[in-house]
């Protein structure tokens, strides 16, 4: 019989609780992936993707808003500069059982700054601080905030600051720092994870001058070298897309960085409670298998026959299948040579 997922809370802690986190990313953190990271490490925190607050004002709020139970610990990362319609969705998410409201101060797209927020808020501080205490009277979960060490090519610390400075005042305590600069003109979003330098150091003067404060850090850290060497500096550290790319790396999270006993987890075993996640999903929700199964195809990152098993868990001509025979497929020789994949569902039950 398939071992059932210990979701269980991991009990009383001294370690804050962003010392791990995986970062919000669109379209790709949804409550598949979540479930997913959860599967892999119970003590990580997970966030939304960003919402908008006109999604959940004008739109399906159950849509956005519908997550698993066990995600837990889950924040809900918000997107908006309004504080009326910021307090309106933090209290949303607060009934839907989130653990935090977080607001995005840090996504330099034209598509958000044409919305008046993400990194582009940076410039106006007691705007945040009036949207960070709308939300904090009307919550009594934490309110946090995600943003920039800057905005274009500014390199002033005074900059970043004077922000966290009036911000803090509003009420909130935990603030999760990308240390890379928003460039809102002439690069892409994915150019903004890159090409703007990273500076730790100006997160770590943060730390100094706020020590109160929680603060995270966020930007190129892919090893859990680097992970230890910030956790000697700072209270937390927010993974994106390694943790995404390579999550088998969540599943040494738990031992490595929260003082937890080894898991005993193979990525076979995490594969198959995924598969009885996607045959739930499917009964419960009309979700397809290949809209859960898209966000565990790193899972066998680097090993050999990794290309194949993902061309397997990628071919949409299998979608009639149930998802047990992918994963049998998945883990079948190859009939011809690596990287080869069946033509046809038909084909594929004969293989497996």
């Amino acid at each position: 019989m398939q071992a059932q997922p210990d979701f269980s809370p991991p009990g009383p802690s001294h370690l804050p609780a962003h010392r791990l986190s995986v970062a919000p990313m669109m379209d790709w953190t949804d409550r598949h992936c979540r479930y997913f990271h959860r599967l892999l490490s119970r003590h990580v925190l997970l966030y939304t993707e960003m919402v908008t607050t006109g999604a959940l004002v004008h739109g399906d709020v159950a849509r956005h808003l519908r997550f698993n139970t066990e995600e837990h610990p889950v924040a809900l990362q918000l997107g908006g500069s309004e504080p009326a319609d910021l307090a309106h969705c933090a209290k949303l998410g607060e009934q839907w059982g989130y653990d935090e409201i977080n607001l995005n101060c840090g996504c330099p797209s034209e598509r958000v700054q044409r919305g008046a927020f993400g990194a582009c808020l940076m410039a106006e501080p007691q705007l945040v601080a009036d949207c960070v205490k709308a939300m904090v009277d009307v919550v009594d979960v934490p309110v946090t905030v995600k943003h920039r060490i800057g905005i274009d090519k500014g390199e002033s610390y005074e900059f970043v600051r004077d922000f966290v400075g009036t911000v803090s005042a509003a009420g909130c305590k935990t603030f999760i720092v990308h240390a890379r600069n928003a460039w809102l003109k002439g690069l892409s979003p994915k150019e903004n994870r890159e090409v703007p330098p990273l500076r730790y150091a100006l997160v770590h003067r943060l730390k100094q001058e706020f020590p109160e404060l929680t603060i995270a850090i966020n930007g190129g850290i892919t090893t859990g070298e680097q992970v230890a060497a910030q956790l000697r500096e700072l209270d937390g550290v927010m993974v994106g897309r390694e943790a995404y790319h390579n999550p088998w790396w969540l599943a040494s999270w738990d031992e490595a960085f929260f003082g937890a006993a080894p898991s005993g987890q193979t990525r076979e075993s995490v594969e198959s409670l995924m598969v009885d996640y996607m045959a739930t999903q499917a009964v419960e929700h009309g979700t397809p298998w290949s809209a859960v199964a898209r966000h565990m195809l790193g899972l066998r990152h680097g090993l050999p026959g990794s290309r194949r098993w993902r061309q397997v868990w990628s071919d949409h001509r299998l979608k009639t299948l149930h998802p047990r025979e992918v994963m049998a497929l998945a883990h079948a020789p190859a009939s011809v040579g690596e990287g080869v994949c069946v033509s046809s569902p038909d084909a594929a039950v004969a293989h497996a």
